[in-house]
């Protein structure tokens, strides 16, 4: 048991859409990661994922709306449901999702990143 700093987790790179798990609680890994511009339309068969804002704001887009959501606000997007998420500037996430779970969902391509490194 020891404290994660998230500031100095950061400032450990500098890459965008690179996933770094940071902790597990039970069968979830606790994943940091900048994002800027826009990513892919993608959903999940099985696992909802939380997407935490600690700097920026992150628009996600869903086929038949768009969400904001500002530092120190989370959203929770339900497996099944397909998004896109957007950062018109640089943003920094943790994302709590099952371990199993791939950044691109139900889609493999460049994008994709496997296996996750961790800090």
């Amino acid at each position: 048991m020891k404290t994660v700093n998230l500031k100095e987790k950061f400032s450990t790179f500098s890459d965008h859409w690179n996933q770094r798990v940071i902790g597990e609680v039970n069968e979830c890994a606790v994943k940091i990661v900048k994002i800027k511009g826009e990513f892919i339309w993608h959903h999940h068969d099985v696992e909802d994922e939380l997407f935490l804002v600690v700097k920026g704001a992150l628009r996600m887009k869903f086929r038949d709306h768009e969400a904001v959501i500002r530092e120190g606000e989370f959203i929770i997007v339900p497996h099944g449901v397909e998004h896109c998420p957007v950062a018109d500037e640089e943003v920094h996430l943790v994302l709590i999702e099952p371990k199993s779970t791939l950044n691109t969902g139900n889609i493999v391509n460049e994008r994709t990143v496997a296996p996750l490194g961790q800090i």
